[in-house]
Formats: C-alpha cells, sequence, structure tokens
C-alpha cells in the first residue's frame, strides 16, 4: 500500500509540474533549436518594421556624473524631456519640452545622443541598426523569466563593428519572440575620446508590438569620467498600417 501510494504521490507530482509549469519546468533538460527561434525573432521584427507606419512618445533623460551607487538619492546633473516623433518614412524628430542642469551635459552629451537617433533612424540607414540575424549572430542559452514574461535567452553578436549595435545578450518573448530586454556593450566607441558605452534596455508590447519602456547608457570619457544616461519613455501614440 505503502509503495502504491508513494508512486501515485510522485506521478501526480510530475503531471502538475508539466501541467502547471509546462515547458519551463523541462527547459534545463531539452534544447531549443537556435534556428526556430532565431527565425520568430527575425519575423517580429519585421512584422514590426512593415506595420509600425509612426509613433510619438514622451522620453525622459536625465544624466548622471562618477554616480556613486551606494548613495540612496543621486541628483541628476542634467535632465531633459522631450516629444519624440517617428515616422517610418523619414526617421525620428524631436521637440525639447524643458531641460536644465549642465549646459556642457546637454549639449555635449544629449545633444550627441539625439543626432546619433535621427541618423540611425532613416531609411537608409535603419536596416542596419535591427536586432535580426542579418546584423548579429545569435545563440539560445536558456529560458528565464524577465519582467514576469516567460523569455527565451540569447547571447549576440555584431557580424560587423559599428557604434549603433552591441555584443551582449537578448532576451524574447517565448510566445510571439517579441523583444522584452537587451543588454551588453557598444561594438564600436563613438568617439576616441570615450570608451565602449554599456547598454540595456527594457520593452513592453503596446498595441501588439515591442516599444522602449526604460534605456540606461553607461559610458567613461577623459573630460567627463563616467557618465550614465537614463531615459523613461511614457505616452506611446501609435499609428499601425491598415488591415488588409
Amino acid at each position: 500500500m505503502f509503495n502504491l501510494t508513494r508512486c501515485c504521490v510522485i506521478r501526480m507530482l510530475g503531471i502538475f509540474a508539466v501541467g502547471v509549469l509546462g515547458p519551463f519546468a523541462l527547459a534545463s533538460y531539452s534544447q531549443i533549436p537556435d534556428e526556430a527561434v532565431i527565425h520568430g525573432i527575425d519575423s517580429s521584427v519585421t512584422s514590426r518594421e512593415q506595420n509600425l507606419i509612426s509613433y510619438t512618445v514622451t522620453e525622459h533623460y536625465s544624466v548622471f556624473r562618477n554616480q556613486d551607487k551606494t548613495q540612496d538619492k543621486v541628483q541628476p546633473a542634467a535632465q531633459m524631456t522631450l516629444k519624440s516623433t517617428y515616422q517610418k518614412d523619414h526617421g525620428k524628430s524631436f521637440a525639447i519640452l524643458n531641460q536644465s542642469g549642465s549646459e556642457l551635459l546637454l549639449k555635449q552629451v544629449l545633444g550627441r545622443v539625439l543626432d546619433s537617433e535621427r541618423t540611425v533612424t532613416q531609411p537608409a540607414n535603419r536596416g542596419s541598426a535591427l536586432i535580426t540575424s542579418a546584423n548579429y549572430t545569435m545563440h539560445v542559452k536558456g529560458r528565464e523569466v524577465v519582467d514576469g514574461r516567460n523569455c527565451i535567452s540569447l547571447s549576440i553578436a555584431p557580424r560587423q563593428s559599428a557604434a549603433y549595435l552591441f555584443q551582449g545578450d537578448l532576451w524574447v518573448d517565448a510566445q510571439d519572440y517579441s523583444i522584452v530586454q537587451l543588454s551588453g556593450v557598444t561594438a564600436k566607441s563613438p568617439s576616441v575620446l570615450v570608451g565602449p558605452t554599456q547598454v540595456a534596455r527594457h520593452y513592453a508590447t503596446i498595441d501588439g508590438f515591442p516599444m522602449a519602456t526604460h534605456a540606461t547608457a553607461i559610458s567613461s570619457s577623459w573630460l567627463l569620467g563616467q557618465t550614465t544616461i537614463e531615459i523613461d519613455y511614457s505616452g506611446y501614440q501609435i499609428q499601425l498600417r491598415p488591415a488588409q
């Protein structure tokens, strides 16, 4: 009787693990095929590019210098809030709503960030900056939960050296392969005066597509020392291609 009961209990626990936790409970015992995941990522990015016609979003930038992470509160050395507009056929444009703090940081740091965004989002350049297998080699690492979402994690490396590409880690939604988070180091420094930049970005699904909600960029230079930029995105207004 004891052995029978014990076997039943073990069997019930196994059914519970598979039924409730699903494939994530077995992730360490089964390999996720790279090709299927990479194809899913390419399809997700292509769908976003084809269907996202335009959007506006409020972006708030905070710049910190030589930030001491042990401090409870650190005041930014410069801040900027702007309205960003993306149009598929033109790229990004910006309207500054307010700004404060160091003029040097506003012009030399944030000014260059905005110039870079304008350049990389232009139609002629945008394709070479997308996170696709055309621009990156990708390798599946496993499964993780990120921001409460079941994700597949990958290591990625750029196929060419460019300041707008990075080497690091990518997390995509396990259901639709949309981007959830990225983290890494830029493949090329934007200037001989600035070292490699550590980047991180979080996304949320808005109107069916991944949109950035928070980003961080950390770099060092001989002039400014370590500089950290925090970006928060809010109030998306999105225009999609009409359904056919």
